[in-house]
């Protein structure tokens, strides 16, 4: 039973408003599951910033230091240390003045922002930091984006400004549902528990103290802290080369390690004072042999005094050489590229030059290639190389110049796994793989050589049920009609011949291959 137009009695009306104004309070009550997770994450970041804030002063501390050992070198670094420590104090105190002001808001005047009573409420920071009077959220941006601008102008690294810019950001926020994005400020603490809210600011408090952290330690490695480390001095000789061609000049740099560049220490070599600042040491090599020569340097110091160093080395000076191999083989082959490595120890490739008697030699990046032209001859190549300015002959090499050896013939299939294969007979080979390939190819491919030759002509020798041969003639290169209905006729375990194989390699001489035998499998 039921009626459609039964009018409710204001008692009715009266319980159904309350339930009404119950479900609206559910909907905006906050879990206290919620609460206590943003509890703990705030107590977690509390003890973050402690341990972060402890590391911070110790670089800060470690630039003391050095400045203290060497204030001329430290003075200018502890100073953008100061003031990264000044900015960040500044708007660490504001972020907390912020969070206590919230919670007094709730909790009266004896509010302490790492006990909260009232973290349910919604309304305190919307109060403090949006309430058009003050402007605290406003304030707290143009804040952050001041402190991030002054850190990021301490920093040299792309990917650590890029990480403190993305931490330390407050564009605007575009939520999911909304048709405009709102302010960072308004994202952040409109609608917000009490305990949120400061969960966030201690939140910023970490990426700040990470921004300190990173600008101060990018300051304390542009700090010359290698003075703090050095406990001894060495002299050191750093020749050019220790092999010199006659003809030739030696060059060695001498130089102490640690060096301070505001004292250029003086440098003897042989009880000679060299007269550039550089510590360049240079002769020109007149005769071939080893030789041995020694010095000192002389280091001043702050007081007047000097300290003395001692050093020796040696070079030896050879007569002109060059280096001038196959890579194939010792030998060469007529009508193909062969690669040929020519150096000249000391001198570089570009001021390397070489010719060949018998063919032609060209350059092909840090190699050579060889093309001699008649077999049974000898190929002779000169290499000239250019030192000091001056072109000299330092080596000649005679090759051998032979006839490419005969290819071998095969059948060209795609493997199991789609790799390129080759059939050269004398074991079971599948019909259908044979009826598949185009023909037959040949190549040199001994390990050595890798020469393709193209056929011309084969013919293919199969036999009746009466032994009588049954030959077939290719086309070109390719299996002829005629021969792969042949071909189609054979069972399994019979066998053909292919012969009168005939191939043109790229020295241009046609040849006949030796016959292949092929088995039915």
């Amino acid at each position: 039973m039921g009626a459609t137009n039964t009018r409710l009695t204001p008692r009715q009306k009266m319980i159904n408003l309350m339930y009404i104004v119950l479900t609206a309070m559910l909907a905006l009550n906050v879990s206290s599951d919620v609460l206590d997770g943003f509890t703990q994450v705030h107590e977690g970041l509390n003890r973050s910033n402690e341990n972060v804030a402890t590391r911070n002063q110790d670089i800060y501390h470690r630039i003391e230091l050095f400045t203290e050992q060497n204030p001329e070198k430290g003075k200018a670094w502890l100073d953008r240390a100061t003031q990264v420590r000044l900015h960040t104090s500044h708007i660490y105190k504001l972020v907390d003045s912020l969070k206590l002001e919230i919670v007094r808001q709730v909790d009266g005047e004896n509010a302490d922002p790492n006990n909260i009573e009232n973290r349910e409420d919604l309304e305190a920071a919307a109060v403090v930091m949006l309430a058009p009077g003050n402007k605290n959220g406003e304030h707290l941006r143009l804040e952050i984006d001041r402190y991030r601008q002054f850190i990021v102008s301490m920093l040299d690294d792309p990917a650590m400004i890029k990480n403190i810019s993305k931490a330390l950001a407050t564009d605007p926020i575009q939520r999911k549902g909304q048709l405009q994005a709102q302010l960072w400020e308004e994202a952040k603490f409109d609608q917000q528990p009490v305990v949120a809210a400061v969960t966030l600011l201690s939140k910023l408090q970490n990426d700040i103290l990470y921004a300190e952290g990173e600008a101060l330690s990018s300051l304390l490695s542009r700090v010359d802290s290698g003075d703090l480390r050095v406990n001894s001095l060495e002299a050191f000789v750093i020749p050019q080369s220790r092999m010199v061609m006659r003809g030739g000049q030696y060059q060695a740099n001498i130089v102490l390690a640690a060096i301070d560049t505001t004292a250029r220490p003086e440098v003897y070599v042989n009880g000679k004072l060299l007269t550039n600042d550089k510590g360049l040491f240079s002769l020109t090599a007149g005769t071939t042999g080893t030789f041995t020569y020694r010095g000192y340097i002389k280091v001043p110091h702050g007081d007047g005094t000097f300290t003395q160093h001692d050093f020796s080395s040696e070079y030896t000076v050879i007569e002109p050489m060059a280096t001038v191999s196959a890579t194939m083989m010792n030998v060469l082959y007529a009508g193909i590229d062969n690669p040929i490595s020519i150096s000249v120890p000391g001198v570089a490739m570009n001021n390397i030059s070489a010719t060949m008697s018998g063919g032609s030699l060209t350059r092909s990046g840090d190699h050579w290639i060889a093309r001699p032209t008649a077999v049974g001859g000898e190929a002779t190549v000169s290499v000239t190389a250019t030192i000091d300015g001056r072109s000299t002959q330092v080596a000649t090499s005679t090759f051998r110049v032979r006839r490419l050896p005969d290819p071998v013939a095969y059948i060209a299939y795609s493997g199991q796994n789609g790799a390129q294969e080759r059939y050269k007979g004398s074991k079971p080979f599948s019909k259908s793989l044979l009826l598949a390939s185009q023909g037959l190819d040949a190549a040199i491919d001994d390990g050595l050589l890798d020469t393709k030759f193209k056929v011309l002509s084969f013919e293919t020798v199969m036999f009746d049920s009466m032994g009588n041969a049954m030959p077939e003639v290719s086309a070109g290169s390719a299996f002829s009609q005629r021969q792969r209905q042949a071909i189609q006729r054979l069972s399994r375990g019979k066998r053909f011949f292919i012969t009168r194989i005939k191939a043109v390699g790229p020295d241009g001489i046609t040849r006949e291959l030796a016959p292949l035998e092929v088995i039915i499998g």
